[in-house]
């Protein structure tokens, strides 16, 4: 941990225009999400998508926030707009002891930044922590709004974590 560093997004990430839905509007993969599910799961709500990404048959859209919502009693799966990461993780620690566990899809590439700092690295793979960091390796591929199929070269410039806390009833 690097005590004392103070890290800030960058200003494309916080500008006052906020976030742009064909930035933010990404699908997980449903191979990858199968994987995720059959092994962590099975996830009963998603927080953060919309009617044409969810990945199960309750969740939360932009209209809906997930932010505001309860997440009580939920195993809960969050792949969140990556332009709000640090309220997404706040969310999480604040629903965490409610559910039955919450696994998020986050960027690996900013771990430098406040909201991992803050959020992530004073609490990852600790004995005494609910929270486990996995690495993903390679580049996912997600699907953009309105598309159907993903097509060459549209993997993200940078790797992705899986976020996992632990069923707390258990």
């Amino acid at each position: 941990m690097l005590v004392g560093f103070k890290a800030d997004n960058h200003p494309q990430q916080t500008a006052k225009r906020g976030a742009l839905d064909e930035v933010d509007d990404r699908a997980t993969h449903p191979d990858d999400f199968g994987r995720w599910n059959a092994e962590l799961g099975p996830f009963t709500l998603d927080v953060a998508a919309a009617p044409h990404n969810t990945k199960c048959e309750r969740f939360f859209t932009r209209a809906d926030n997930g932010l505001e919502m309860s997440w009580a009693g939920e195993k809960v799966w969050c792949n969140p707009p990556y332009s709000g990461l640090g309220d997404w993780l706040a969310k999480a620690w604040a629903e965490y002891a409610t559910t039955r566990g919450i696994v998020m899809l986050l960027p690996a590439n900013r771990v430098e930044q406040k909201w991992w700092q803050e959020h992530v690295e004073p609490f990852r793979d600790r004995p005494d922590s609910p929270l486990t960091v996995r690495f993903l390796p390679g580049r996912l591929r997600f699907i953009k709004a309105g598309a159907t199929e993903i097509k060459p070269n549209e993997r993200p410039p940078f790797g992705c974590a899986l976020l996992i806390w632990s069923d707390p009833t258990r």
